[in-house]
């Protein structure tokens, strides 16, 4: 209750919103061309290329001169369109060419000529189409695509627009087509959009003025950058528009000439060009987008809170008995029911659900928040089923099941690739989201914000183990949710219209819409959800061994039920704060669309916000949330994986080990283990990619699924084998990548699809070998006969395996 009256208190002081630009423009001098008949200019790979009827040039890298190209072209070209890396010539009567330049020649390879002539034709391409609009000697709208990859490949009719005037510009941003349309009246242009697969365009709205023909470029995840003329013969201004908030928004410091001839992409920003009557003059606009700094007092948040973490690592450090792996790994299987279950929705709720996930919401809607919903009753039949049986059996690997169920070999093949999912997919993400948040807002880089995030998680991990995870994750929740509501609360009170603002946008935009029943197996459908709830968690949570950790931490088989009722009561409340922000922050940038960065990824957008728009000490807060759903998570991958590499390759293998030689081992591998993770986020920094929210699951789906599949075989069913379940994980794993690469289903389905596949084929393979011969009391869900006790490994009793000699 205090630290929401703080928050309260803090959202009544906070300052009003200051709406100035976030990102005004530099103008950039560039020098002339002695030409006065310019076609048009272009980026070939980050080179500045100018073409005029006289011929060809190219711009020093230190832009201080033109330097003379050789070309091949016979007859000029009548346009010249470009995204910055790549340009394409377009020339009277259909013929299209893909332009190739190096420091002495410019070259024009000719690709299929289109099937008719077009006017007033436009181009733009996604990463692996080309499209051409235009009108037809009919004057109809055309529309045709091909793919880039093969230049041998002719064009083919798409979905053109409904609808008079002559298309200006042509732009592909946010997996869809953008279309300036002219006025025939002589108004004001109009924008449609369309997303390839979708049955029409829609109409995006009006453009505020005139956009000159062949103008604009796409500029980070989600905006696109123009020049808008407000009338006839007046300088253009550079604007924005948003493709989410459909809100477009005036870069100051710099503008477009009425006498233009062309423009051109320019590194974050546009170039054009205009003639005196003898030479060609060029500028250029670039965004700037200068890094917010923290104030001394949010260093001093950050700091306190971090040394917060620390210090309960070294009060369990100090505290306990480091001489038996017991209290290491499971906590000494004393911690309370309600603390593991807090401490699961810690590790549930990583920086992918503070970050990715309000990106998501603020992209689209609520549609992902059905799979919480549903979650809930995958979490009861998890309480009552699966975490007490396998509490009984006092296992500090959950894999260890695995063996005595069928197998030593099936055992150590599923640690290792839970090794390396937890590491390669989830440490790697969860590292480095909150690390792109940091370098957002403080201008340290993305390596240096991993190495620190990641470095203290290690060091209090490393010190207190399962203990100091399960109570850091305890005060990291009371700061991420506190910060998190503290977020939804300014962002309402920055509105002019307050919570009836944003209550009747986010319905009229639908950004709630929260259930989708349709049958479309390439979206993410409530059906799509009931299915990777069976799968990944009625069927994968045994496997977890992040998650199932903290149960097995609890003191008995009741206890660990209840930690799961109370994690599945947190769970949807928790998920509507975290949707409620990406919501929010939908409304609050449609009104005030200056404040957002358009160089920024859309993962990026909640932490600009934090960076932008919090006040001071405020901010510091929500970075510690973020630390915590950041570090709350990792702490407990550190943990579970280094229990992994302990328990089911080190003590297997180094039979004459003491527990303090295994608690020794357990420490360094966590250690270990956090700095490959550390390596493994700053890999995935170097790509581009849209969104990690939906990488995450792709990941998960493809290489987790088929020793979930063994769970289901060995928990659910007693005739499958350990040869049937070799043979079902092997097939599972080759079958759903062969799925992958067709792309025919949404990836929330890889999971469901491999675990189905491990079963079914798991059994039917088991039928082809001998049942299994050793009691099987305890280990599914039936219960054996008191009198039938085959000969075969003995069940492990309560207590077993607890000082470091885990017997299964």
């Amino acid at each position: 209750m205090c630290a929401l009256a703080l928050w309260a208190v803090l959202l009544a002081l906070a300052a009003p919103l200051q709406a100035e630009p976030l990102t005004p423009l530099r103008s950039v001098a560039l020098p002339a061309l002695p030409a006065d008949t310019l076609i048009g200019a272009a980026q070939l790979d980050g080179a500045t290329v100018a073409i005029a009827a006289n011929g060809a040039w190219r711009l020093d890298p230190g832009a201080s001169r033109w330097r003379a190209l050789r070309t091949d072209a016979k007859t000029p070209p009548r346009s010249i369109v470009g995204d910055g890396q790549r340009a394409f010539a377009l020339s009277a009567g259909g013929a299209v060419a893909r332009l190739q330049a190096d420091p002495q020649r410019l070259q024009a390879l000719a690709l299929p000529a289109l099937p008719e002539a077009l006017r007033n034709a436009v181009a733009a391409w996604s990463a692996d189409t080309f499209y051409l609009a235009g009108l037809g000697a009919d004057g109809a709208p055309r529309l045709y695509q091909r793919p880039l990859a093969d230049d041998r490949v002719g064009w083919a009719a798409a979905h053109a627009w409904n609808g008079a005037g002559a298309p200006r510009s042509l732009l592909f941003q946010t997996r869809s087509l953008f279309l300036v349309l002219a006025d025939p009246a002589g108004g004001g242009d109009r924008l449609l959009r369309w997303t390839p697969g979708q049955p029409a365009w829609s109409d995006a709205g009006p453009v505020p003025g005139q956009v000159p023909a062949g103008a604009g470029r796409a500029t980070g995840q989600a905006h696109l950058l123009m020049p808008v003329q407000p009338s006839a013969h007046a300088p253009a201004r550079l604007m924005t528009y948003q493709t989410i908030t459909a809100a477009w928004a005036e870069l100051p410091g710099a503008q477009v000439p009425a006498d233009a001839l062309a423009t051109a992409v320019w590194p974050d920003g546009l170039m054009w060009a205009r003639a005196d009557g003898a030479r060609t003059h060029f500028a250029a606009a670039q965004i700037q987008s200068s890094k917010l700094r923290l104030h001394w007092l949010d260093w001093v948040v950050i700091v306190v809170y971090l040394a917060g973490m620390i210090g309960i690592g070294l009060y369990f450090y100090l505290r306990e008995k480091r001489g038996n792996t017991d209290s290491f790994f499971v906590g000494g299987r004393s911690i309370p029911f309600w603390a593991a279950g807090i401490s699961l929705y810690a590790a549930n709720t990583s920086s992918i659900s503070f970050i990715a996930i309000p990106a998501k919401a603020f992209e689209t809607n609520w549609q992902y928040m059905a799979n919480n919903v549903i979650a809930v009753f995958g979490l009861v039949f998890v309480a009552i089923w699966v975490v007490p049986l396998l509490r009984r059996l006092d296992l500090m690997s959950v894999f260890s099941y695995l063996e005595t169920r069928f197998h030593p070999a099936i055992r150590m093949l599923a640690s290792a690739l839970c090794v390396f999912v937890q590491i390669g997919s989830r440490m790697s993400v969860i590292l480095f989201l909150p690390a792109l948040a940091i370098a957002t807002i403080t201008g340290i880089s993305v390596f240096w914000s991993v190495l620190l995030m990641g470095g203290f998680t290690i060091v209090y991990t490393a010190m207190g183990g399962m203990k100091a995870v399960i109570w850091t994750d305890f005060v990291q929740v009371i700061v991420k949710m506190g910060g998190a509501i503290f977020a939804i609360g300014f962002m309402i009170w920055g509105l002019r219209g307050g919570f009836d603002q944003f209550w009747s946008t986010a319905m009229a935009e639908g950004k709630m819409h929260t259930f989708d029943f349709s049958f479309d197996l390439t979206r993410a459908t409530v059906w799509g959800f009931v299915f990777l709830v069976l799968f990944e968690v009625v069927l994968t949570f045994p496997k977890d061994q992040v998650l199932m950790q903290r149960t097995l931490s609890t003191r008995s088989d009741k206890e660990a039920g209840r930690s799961i009722w109370a994690f599945a009561a947190i769970m949807i409340p928790g998920g509507i704060v975290f949707y409620t922000i990406g919501t929010a922050m939908f409304v609050y940038y449609r009104e005030h669309p200056e404040r957002m960065n358009p160089l920024l990824p859309i993962d990026a957008t909640f932490p600009m916000f934090i960076a932008a728009e919090l006040p001071v000490g405020v901010t510091g807060l929500i970075i510690a949330g973020i630390f915590a759903a950041a570090m709350a998570t990792l702490s407990g991958i550190m943990n579970s994986v280094a229990t992994l590499i302990s328990v089911d390759f080190y003590e297997k293998l180094h039979k004459g080990h003491t527990p303090q030689q295994s608690v020794r081992f357990a420490e360094l591998m966590t250690v270990v283990v956090g700095l490959i993770g550390i390596g493994a986020a700053l890999l995935l920094s170097k790509f581009d990619i849209h969104s990690l929210f939906d990488v995450s699951i792709e990941l998960a789906g493809l290489l987790g699924g088929g020793f979930a599949g063994a769970y289901t075989l060995g928990m659910f069913t007693r005739r499958a084998n350990w040869q049937g379940v070799a043979i079902g994980i092997g097939a599972s794993v080759v079958l759903t990548l062969a799925i992958w690469t067709l792309r025919a289903v949404h990836p929330y389905y890889y999971l469901a699809i491999s675990i189905a596949l491990c079963i079914a084929i798991g059994y039917v393979a088991s039928l082809f070998f001998p049942a299994p011969t050793q009691s099987l009391d305890g280990l599914t869900i039936y219960r054996d006969k008191p009198s039938s006790a085959p000969a075969g490994r003995p069940l492990p009793q309560a207590g077993e395996g607890t000082a470091g000699n885990e017997q299964v």
